[in-house]
């Protein structure tokens, strides 16, 4: 069993590297709809896989100079107390009955939906915000949205792993639309890393993350990551994301159903 992990870990990790997104999106429905995971221990484990990865990703934005780190730390100013506060009422609810689970279940078909439409109408968004500047916010109003965005992405990433990365990324150009792509990109993924490191951490108190199929699922998504980034040169983005994006839109349907 442990070689269809890696092997999970491997395709996810082909889908990150070509698109940039997909990770939780794929890797948690994968998990308790194709495995048979809980949904709980699906997210614990997936949190902890992100704070790994991204670290790495972090790391190579930096050398390169694409991280606004006043937004990074204006997300996590809203994002880490939402996490730590999440993550205590779901350490209140006790042994998580099948209700909570149900509920967890749920907001990762949500998650899911959202990451959808994210890759589906974010260039209509941003080309709505360029005809309108008037609706782009500046100074403070903009300060205060980062940090909202942030507790928002902070709940939901620590209750089903998923919103970090397509949505976040989503989120940070409409609010900030002259940043350049790689500049979204590494400062989608330099806040994630703390926000995914204490909501796993507080997985890990919580008894949900399963550390053989972690090992297993690293073990195939790195190698699988240089390989999707290698292929992202070749294939169409819009072909792959309009792949994945049909392919999420299956999974959220099967999770809510």
């Amino acid at each position: 069993m442990s070689l269809a992990f890696t092997v999970s870990g491997l395709l996810v990790g082909v889908l990150v590297g070509l698109t940039g997104v997909g990770g939780g999106s794929l890797m948690t429905p994968l998990l308790t709809l194709l495995f048979g995971f809980s949904p709980a221990t699906a997210v614990g484990t997936d949190l902890a896989f992100a704070a790994i990865t991204k670290s790495v990703g972090t790391l190579a934005h930096r050398a390169h100079g694409h991280i606004q780190w006043h937004v990074v730390k204006r997300l996590c100013i809203g994002s880490l107390p939402a996490a730590l506060v999440t993550i205590l009422v779901l350490k209140s609810a006790g042994e998580l009955d099948a209700r909570w689970l149900h509920a967890i279940r749920i907001s990762i078909g949500v998650s899911v939906i959202l990451t959808v439409l994210s890759l589906l109408f974010r260039r209509r968004l941003l080309a709505w915000l360029e005809r309108n500047p008037r609706f782009q916010l500046q100074g403070r109003a903009q300060a205060n949205a980062t940090v909202i965005v942030g507790v928002v992405i902070g709940v939901l990433v620590t209750v089903s792993s998923i919103g970090a990365g397509a949505v976040g990324a989503t989120l940070i150009l409409l609010l900030y639309p002259r940043m350049k792509p790689a500049e979204v990109a590494g400062t989608d993924i330099a806040y994630a890393v703390p926000l995914t490191a204490l909501a796993g951490l507080g997985h890990v108190w919580l008894g949900t993350v399963d550390w053989n199929l972690l090992l297993a699922l690293l073990v195939g998504s790195i190698p699988g990551i240089w390989i999707g980034a290698q292929l992202s040169r070749a294939l169409p983005e819009r072909l792959v994301r309009g792949a994945l994006a049909t392919t999420l839109t299956l999974v959220a349907i099967k999770l809510v159903s």
